[in-house]
């Protein structure tokens, strides 16, 4: 099958699989990081691009506001989780504490050093909830990243991608090695596991992340289609 075909079957899962969320109160989170020019928004597009938009929600997080400076820094999520019927879907999360703020300083080392233990009660409390929890890293090499850098700024259509934080990052690339390892390591759990995809070859990469996801959204749920509302078919039957 070629790539749009299996893109399409995808979507069909996932229209079938929302269509379940929608009627039975059910919700997901599902959380995207990785390194700058991996292929998050393009797999987010490609995710949600099915999707009845009523159903789903998708954060993009930056750095707080000053509101949200005067809370602890899981007080801005806890904010955005998703209502029943409803997929969160953050395109960076509350992970930043243990990635960005670790490696610019912005979190003490006691700050970010006990957020492992809070990230993971955080989530613990979102699952026994029965909010399923999907965590999606996405990596490339240092040689791929280069190369989407490189391809951006050489496309005035795509500037509008690039920021200074990507070229801030890149430069200490060594120092958030090290951070996302931590963080693949010490917050991986049974209910709340990492997945890590290659994002080397984007389109493959956009199929493993959704076919991952789905793995999670459609564990233990029924989708077959429940019958018409006799009601809405005696209408149409009227009607037509």
């Amino acid at each position: 099958m070629s790539y749009k075909d299996d893109l399409a079957a995808l979507h069909e899962r996932l229209v079938a699989v929302q269509s379940v969320y929608m009627r039975t109160d059910r919700r997901a989170v599902i959380v995207f990081e990785g390194h700058d020019a991996a292929g998050k928004g393009g797999t987010i597009r490609r995710l949600t691009m099915p999707l009845d938009p009523r159903f789903y929600q998708v954060w993009p997080i930056a750095a707080p506001d000053e509101e949200e400076r005067q809370h602890h820094y899981l007080w801005r999520f806890w904010r955005r989780m998703p209502p029943h019927g409803v997929i969160g879907i953050f395109d960076r999360s509350w992970y930043g504490r243990v990635l960005v703020e670790r490696v610019e300083g912005f979190a003490g080392a006691a700050e970010w050093q006990r957020a492992y233990e809070e990230i993971n009660n955080f989530e613990a409390l979102l699952t026994a909830d029965n909010v399923r929890m999907v965590k999606l890293f996405m990596d490339v090499d240092e040689a791929t990243q280069d190369a989407r850098l490189k391809a951006r700024l050489a496309d005035p259509k795509k500037h509008w991608k690039l920021s200074a934080e990507d070229f801030r990052n890149r430069a200490k690339r060594p120092a958030y090695e090290a951070a996302i390892a931590d963080m693949l390591a010490k917050t991986d759990t049974p209910r709340a596991p990492w997945v890590k995809v290659d994002g080397r070859d984007k389109k493959s990469a956009r199929l493993a992340a959704i076919g991952a996801a789905l793995s999670v959204l459609e564990k233990d749920v029924d989708l077959t289609p429940p019958p018409l509302n006799p009601k809405i078919a005696q209408l149409a039957a009227e009607t037509f």
